[in-house]
């Protein structure tokens, strides 16, 4: 269900929460392209929207036959909102995928627990 007429390139992932449902999501272009949303954030931001806070995994799949390909910086970055313990299935047109976790995709990263009042250094 992408909408990708600038790159061709669709990407699809779908969500699952703590309590089992499964939400989708697919990239939407923009031809102002930094308005471009990804396949991943498309889900999330679905998935927030219907009530959902908790989630154990993501697949995400595109048309790439040779090499599995991961969530971009900003999606990596917007997951980890929800927590570091995802498991993250990357997948190939063939049903071929590798399993991975969010904390591997993005070691050492920014969390709301860096906003915590007593980690916050007053000026």
């Amino acid at each position: 269900m992408a909408y990708c007429p600038y790159s061709r390139f669709p990407v699809g992932a779908a969500i699952l929460t703590s309590g089992g449902t499964i939400i989708t999501g697919c990239n939407v272009e923009n031809a102002s392209y930094g308005l471009t949303v990804c396949a991943e954030r498309t889900a999330i931001q679905r998935a927030v929207a219907e009530g959902h806070r908790s989630f154990t995994a993501i697949a995400v799949t595109c048309d790439i036959k040779d090499s599995f390909v991961g969530p971009c910086g900003a999606c990596r970055q917007v997951l980890m909102e929800f927590g570091s313990e995802w498991d993250v299935y990357l997948t190939k047109p063939d049903g071929s995928y590798k399993k991975t976790s969010l904390k591997e995709l993005l070691p050492l990263a920014f969390s709301p627990a860096h906003l915590r009042a007593d980690m916050v250094v007053k000026l």
